[in-house]
């Protein structure tokens, strides 16, 4: 039976992340310290708050190296918001600190100078990516989406785009490759089309 690991680090949104899994069906473990990597078959990392304190704190617990050591296997990882954000090398939040760079690029900050509202908070579209189908199968394209965020990642590797996004500036608003799926946006809390997303991406991460 395939199981399901919650990366808690003491900062995200993890009961309504656990809630959906539920609703789709799917048990999920929360994983709080190193040998809980040992016994799950897929990651999720649902981060939110700030990209420095989010290092710093899985520093602490121990569990950054635990972290890094899952994505270079390249084992099945499902990153959602702050999850998405620290898959990159660095941010504009917090100059400085490193971030995991499995994937080349930084996190900007939305301009305010453009009269955008920031943060990005609300429902927006997610434009999807033909090559990675069977990530968003059963959904329009595009779709309807939840965002909370102030910053956004600067993808380098363009091959990775899952999904893009507009809000004043195109980004891409989620990433894919083999065993790995990320995404700025909060499935937990996009409804009917998040759950869809989530049962998706977990069929996709488990057949990798």
């Amino acid at each position: 039976m395939m199981k399901l690991g919650v990366l808690d680090y003491g900062a995200g949104n993890l009961r309504s992340v656990l809630n959906a899994f539920d609703a789709i069906q799917t048990h999920a473990d929360l994983v709080t310290t190193p040998s809980d990597f040992d016994g799950i078959d897929v990651l999720v990392f649902p981060g939110q708050g700030a990209f420095g304190d989010s290092v710093r704190i899985l520093k602490e617990r121990n569990l950054w190296q635990p972290l890094k050591d899952w994505l270079a296997a390249g084992k099945p990882y499902l990153g959602i918001c702050l999850g998405y954000q620290l898959l990159f090398e660095s941010s504009e939040e917090c100059p400085g600190v490193e971030g995991l760079a499995v994937a080349k690029g930084s996190v900007r900050k939305f301009d305010a100078a453009s009269g955008l509202k920031i943060p990005h908070m609300g429902w927006n579209v997610a434009q999807w990516a033909p090559e990675h189908a069977a990530v968003w199968a059963g959904l329009p394209n595009p779709t309807h989406v939840y965002f909370v965020h102030s910053y956004y990642p600067e993808v380098q590797d363009e091959s990775l785009a899952l999904c893009r996004t507009d809000y004043g500036t195109s980004f891409i608003s989620g990433i894919a490759r083999k065993n790995l799926v990320a995404v700025q946006f909060h499935p937990e809390k996009s409804q009917e089309a998040g759950l869809t997303l989530l049962r998706n991406a977990v069929q996709v991460l488990t057949q990798a």
